[in-house]
């Protein structure tokens, strides 16, 4: 079969299923099929019938909301690529923007101290341990099942990797930390049903929600970061698009924070909040 008519006809019955970016994924899952990269696919003279019974099963899966990444078993992060499957949080492409903060704070100091709160795949932890060779990157995972996809991940990466809770995780490295950051869990418990079925269905539940206004997790890490960092030392924290106030207000709160403000994503929503830990007290 040709691959035109094929991933035409693959992407209308993405769409059909109420797949976010049908095109997208239908090229994706193609690629993968046949082991070329996407921008080749249009090179292949037609797809045998072998290929065409693998991407059928797999069409049939992403058409039922499994996890594009599931399906290949990588996601794409910033300049690196990530193991993820069952029992992982998918990172999106908006906490790039995230881990592109922790980098440029990170990057221009002497022998800087990274710290990522809620691990997950990794993700954040190894991007910044990529970028910025001469970080000390720390990072911290509660759920035993995620915590297995970031030792994969983070292998060979340098990167410290301990089990525990951000509540009192790196009891050792108490006010000498420069950056803390964070992908918490941050959806209301009352926002289930509005969560994507990719999500909700196959990401563990520890990582996406968190208390009835979804801002339990940003609470703490408000007040473990405080106790981590140095003075001086800053926190990024990503949150709901709905928390760019709510969000922000937890760490003045909390108190011990300067500077406290929100960042927007690239479509303009607002993204996740920094602060300042406050030079003395």
């Amino acid at each position: 079969m040709r691959p035109r008519a094929l991933l035409a006809a693959a992407a209308a019955r993405l769409e059909a299923a109420g797949v976010a970016s049908p095109q997208h994924d239908a090229a994706e899952l193609l690629a993968h099929v046949v082991g070329v990269p996407r921008g080749r696919l249009p090179l292949l003279d037609e797809v045998g019938e072998r290929h065409l019974a693998a991407y059928d099963a797999l069409l049939a899966r992403r058409a039922a909301r499994e996890p594009l990444q599931h399906l290949t078993g990588v996601a794409g992060f910033r300049h690196v690529d990530l193991a993820v499957g069952p029992g992982v949080f998918v990172p999106r492409p908006e906490t790039e923007l995230l881990a592109g903060w922790a980098v440029e704070q990170a990057g221009p100091l002497a022998a800087p101290v990274v710290v990522d709160l809620c691990t997950g795949s990794g993700a954040i932890a190894k991007a910044v341990a990529d970028e910025v060779p001469h970080a000390r990157v720390h990072a911290v995972e509660l759920d035993e099942g995620a915590l297995a996809w970031a030792e994969r991940n983070l292998a060979g990466t340098g990167v410290d990797l301990r089990a525990g809770s951000l509540a009192d995780a790196f009891d050792d490295l108490l006010g000498t930390v420069d950056v803390v950051v964070s992908n918490p869990p941050y959806v209301p418990l009352e926002a289930w049903e509005s969560v994507a079925p990719e999500a909700r269905d196959h990401d563990p539940h520890l990582a996406l929600f968190s208390g009835d206004d979804g801002l339990d997790a940003i609470r703490l890490i408000a007040v473990r970061a405080r106790a981590l960092l140095r003075p001086g030392g800053v926190v990024g924290v990503e949150h709901a698009d709905v928390q760019g106030e709510s969000a922000p207000a937890a760490f003045v709160a909390a108190g011990g924070w300067s500077d406290v403000r929100d960042h927007r994503d690239l479509a303009g929503r607002p993204r996740f909040t920094t602060a300042r830990r406050v030079l003395a007290g």
